[in-house]
């Protein structure tokens, strides 16, 4: 269904002029092929939202970095192909979600110490795939098991 609105969405890009738009979707559809290409055959839903929030952390890691090069140009051009590409994530979880969830698989997993942070991390990662970025889940993590 992603595959169908992305074309959906190319074409209408392509009539409106939107240079930003059709970049930020061109450059998702080439994420996708090359996923498929590899040889696993036709991405499911869960890859494609993994393909989307990978392509928005590359956007957000590109904006950090042309900040501190004191390239805002290049940062707002990133920062508008990123509005576009967060649109194809599914709604984000709240601080409130994240720690709720995380606080549940503390409990059924007895973690107490910073050891079993890989645990629950992958855990968590698990549960959250596609609405929690992981940097926003570690803190949770380091946080309930003592570390922050």
């Amino acid at each position: 269904m992603l595959k169908e609105t992305l074309a959906r969405d190319l074409k209408d890009a392509m009539r409106q002029k939107d240079k930003v738009r059709l970049t930020a979707i061109r450059m998702l559809q080439s994420a996708i092929t090359e996923k498929e290409k590899s040889g696993d055959g036709p991405a499911t839903d869960d890859e494609l939202v993994a393909i989307v929030a990978k392509q928005a952390k590359q956007r957000r890691d590109s904006i950090a970095q042309f900040q501190e090069a004191g390239r805002d140009d290049l940062a707002e051009r990133e920062a508008a192909e990123l509005g576009y590409i967060e649109a194809y994530l599914p709604a984000q979880a709240t601080d409130e979600d994240i720690h709720r969830v995380v606080h549940a698989i503390v409990q059924r997993t007895g973690a107490t110490t910073m050891k079993d942070m890989g645990r629950v991390m992958g855990e968590a990662m698990t549960e959250l795939r596609g609405v929690a970025e992981g940097s926003r889940v570690q803190a949770v993590v380091k946080e309930l098991l003592g570390a922050g």
